[in-house]
Formats: structure tokens, C-alpha cells, sequence
């Protein structure tokens, strides 16, 4: 299993931090309460092999991708597909597409599609459950718009959830972009929104889990 970069800095101040503590309280306690040592050394693992599957970074290729194709940018469940005014960018009514991703999901995030980056900024907010309509436009978020190269517009729009405290973009306006490529990564759970135009064929459903750069979302009209 391959660990995100994002994670291995983290990963390892926790692995020292939890061997410290370990040790000082063997050398301490070990003693006179072996029980309740041993039990705090297998939470100390449990938890840190935990937080590494949070981190894990699994090699996805999206293979035949064709013009007009919507890939699902992050792993999780579709809890929005609704007609709705997006009033940051685009400015009009589109379709919008959410993926809410559980703390047991991968938390890496794909392009959804080939294009440009035309349109890049992150919006500082609350932290409401991921889950909440209100999330997409009230929590910390970061918004991408690719213009894919029939000159339609995409928006993405990764947002923050009650424990993530952290959204990560690679995105930077006037970089090209495409499917197979990481668009940044959201710590501890969240969720990502994608707006596209109200003709675009939706190929999801409610409820449905989805795989990050492996599940097609949506098709848009040629």
C-alpha cells in the first residue's frame, strides 16, 4: 500500500510520538499495571494503522477516456444530484453532483475530466458536517473551474467537513489538466461538488458509492 505524500510527514511524527509515550510509560508503570499498559500499546497501534489507511494512495488509471466524459473526481456516496444556481463563478444554474467521502474512504482526489484551469481559489469557513447542504457554500473550500476543450466549463469545488481541517489543491489557473491526475487531497472526511451544465447526461444515482477516477458520474451533450 502506497502512503499519500500528504500523510507521510504526520504518519511518522505519530509513529515517534506513539513509541515515546509507550516507552516512558513502560519504564514507568510497567511494573505495577502491565494490563492496562498492554491494552494502551494495542489502541496505539490500532490507531495508527488507521490513520495509515486514511493515507493510502492507490495507483488508479481511467483507460479509453472520451471527449465529454465525467469522471468521479473522489471516492464515496452521491448525496446531491440537483439543479442549483452556482453564484461563485459560473453564475448560472447547473447540475450539481456531490460526493460526501467518510473517514473510511480514500481522501485523494482526480481531476474529472481534460481541460485548462481557468479559475482557482480557496474560501476559508466553518466546518459543518460534510453531509449538509449548506457545506458547499458556508465550510473552508477550495473551487477549480476546468474548461474542457470543447470550451464547456466544470466546476470542482473540494469542501472542508466537521474533522477535516486541512484542504489540499494542486490546481493553479493556466495549468493544463486530465483524468489520471491527483487534484489535491481534504483531511479527515468531506466532501466534493462538481457543477455541470443542466443538458449533461447523469450516469449515477442517490445513495450510489463511486470510485475516484474509475466511475463514470456523468456525460456531457456533444
Amino acid at each position: 500500500m502506497r502512503i499519500h505524500k500528504e500523510g507521510k510527514k504526520f504518519l511518522l511524527k505519530v509513529l515517534v510520538g506513539a513509541i515515546l509515550i509507550n516507552m516512558l510509560l513502560w519504564i514507568v508503570c510497567g511494573a505495577n499495571h502491565p494490563t492496562w499498559l498492554w491494552i494502551f500499546s494495542l489502541v496505539s497501534i490500532v490507531l495508527f494503522l488507521f490513520l495509515t489507511n486514511f493515507f493510502r494512495n492507490p495507483e488508479r488509471i481511467f483507460e479509453n477516456f472520451e471527449d465529454g466524459m465525467i469522471v468521479a473526481p473522489a471516492d464515496g456516496t452521491i448525496v446531491v444530484i440537483e439543479p442549483t444556481v452556482e453564484d461563485e463563478y459560473l453564475k448560472e444554474k447547473r447540475i450539481q453532483v456531490s460526493i460526501f467521502m467518510s473517514v473510511l474512504n480514500v481522501h485523494a482526489n482526480w481531476y474529472p475530466t481534460h481541460g485548462k484551469i481557468v479559475y482557482y481559489t480557496h474560501n476559508d469557513g466553518n466546518f459543518m458536517r460534510a453531509n449538509l447542504p449548506k457545506s458547499s457554500t458556508e465550510n473552508e473550500r477550495s473551487t477549480v473551474v476546468i474548461e474542457t476543450p470543447n470550451k464547456v466549463k466544470i466546476l470542482v469545488r473540494q469542501v472542508a467537513g466537521a474533522m477535516a481541517r486541512r484542504i489540499v489543491t494542486y490546481a493553479r489557473e493556466g495549468d493544463e489538466c486530465n483524468v489520471n491526475t491527483q487534484l489535491g487531497f481534504i483531511k479527515f472526511g468531506s466532501r466534493v461538488d462538481v457543477y455541470l451544465p443542466l443538458d449533461a447526461e447523469i450516469m449515477v444515482n442517490m445513495k450510489q458509492s463511486v470510485v475516484g477516477n474509475q466511475t463514470i458520474i456523468a456525460r456531457l451533450k456533444k
